[in-house]
């Protein structure tokens, strides 16, 4: 094996034993014993050390409203990829709370809700849970704004008034249509039930991908639209009936969905979890099953605190 991917994986195998350490001293069950033990631990080596502060500074920077990590720490800690910027803790997670899209939004739904909004030309927008929506409609464009988590559009056609949803530096254009925008940890998923949908990521002429029925688009911040990928719609879109279904879906995408249904944050302490492949179909009224499910059939543990819990 080549050295440096030894070394990788011995400084990996580092970092998840200091969050472990972190998960059970803040564990509320944790004694003198447990914390000397930790003292002991992180003195071993230099590599240890570093393993145990690149830990707090996850446990407590990460996501605290009003402050940032320091750049050294956050370079030295984009391998590790943590999941959703979680601070640890009631006051950290009420005031981050306060900073996401839902504050001003025209539109939005809590953790576990879903809501139908009827829209001024007849047309309809299903919100998934955890999910915000402005609506901008004038003589010449039907423009909405998907500030945050998923939506469903059925869309009454219009050929005058094109119809435009943007979403993270990325637009989908219909006319009459049904298509699905799913904002996820990494990139933004466009899937298409009904009709054509043109998706184009930032506003550079022609980076513009068309996608039919049973299609999809992905796009990021940095990157143009993917082609068209061909998808079971209705699997894809199984929220709108209750239903998740993952086929091979990377445990980073699948924890933003479980966000989507339940109170309180999940994070995920090692990048190398994030690629953990799940498959499954499971009931969107019982997103606790999914996490039970999760650590059942993946080499995952599950921690649940007050407010926040760990995949580690």
């Amino acid at each position: 094996m080549d050295p440096g991917t030894t070394r990788r994986q011995a400084d990996l195998a580092l970092s998840d034993a200091a969050i472990d350490w972190l998960v059970k001293l803040h564990s509320g069950r944790a004694g003198k014993a447990d914390h000397e033990a930790f003292a002991s631990w992180r003195k071993q080596s230099s590599e240890h050390e570093l393993a145990a502060r690149e830990a707090e500074t996850i446990w407590h920077g990460i996501g605290i409203a009003g402050k940032k990590v320091q750049r050294s720490a956050r370079a030295k800690l984009t391998r590790r990829a943590v999941l959703g910027g979680v601070a640890i803790g009631g006051l950290a997670v009420a005031g981050s709370s306060l900073l996401r899209p839902h504050l001003f939004a025209e539109h939005s739904t809590g953790a576990g809700e879903r809501s139908t909004i009827t829209l001024p030309d007849g047309s309809t927008a299903l919100l998934n849970g955890d999910s915000a929506l402005d609506v901008a409609f004038d003589a010449g464009q039907r423009r909405l704004q998907l500030l945050n988590g998923q939506a469903l559009f059925q869309v009454m056609p219009d050929a005058g008034r094109p119809f435009i949803v943007t979403a993270n530096g990325g637009q989908a254009r219909a006319v009459g249509t049904v298509f699905d925008v799913d904002i996820r940890s990494h990139e933004v998923v466009v899937t298409v039930v009904e009709g054509r949908v043109d998706v184009m990521a930032g506003t550079r002429p022609g980076s513009g991908v068309l996608a039919a029925a049973d299609q999809r688009v992905r796009y990021g911040a940095d990157r143009q639209p993917s082609p068209a990928e061909p998808v079971d719609a209705e699997s894809e879109t199984a929220w709108r009936r209750g239903k998740l279904i993952f086929n091979r879906r990377p445990l980073g995408d699948v924890v933003v969905e479980i966000e989507r249904q339940r109170r309180g944050r999940i994070m995920i302490a090692s990048a190398r979890l994030q690629s953990l492949e799940v498959t499954g179909v499971f009931d969107l009224a019982d997103p606790e099953s999914i996490l039970s499910t999760i650590e059942a059939t993946l080499p995952v543990k599950v921690t649940r605190l007050p407010f926040v819990t760990i995949l580690h």
